[in-house]
């Protein structure tokens, strides 16, 4: 399974299913990132921490936390 964490920078991915529960899982799909959506990984900071990434047109800022709930293909 790959995680958007895994993504490298550069690399436009979709979205294949997200994991995680109740309210977390919610405000990741009120940012827009939902099922067959593709995002686009910008930047990485140094660390890890966060993932810069677009999506929809816009540009999102996901901690590594988050983006490892999101499997993509």
């Amino acid at each position: 399974m790959k995680t958007l964490r895994d993504a490298k920078i550069g690399e436009t991915v979709t979205v294949m299913r997200l994991h995680g529960e109740g309210a977390v899982k919610r405000r990741i799909m009120d940012m827009g990132i939902t099922k067959g959506v593709e995002i686009f990984v910008r930047k990485v900071a140094p660390l890890g921490d966060p993932v810069e990434v677009k999506v929809r047109g816009y540009e999102l800022s996901l901690r590594k936390n988050d983006a490892e709930m999101i499997e993509v293909g």
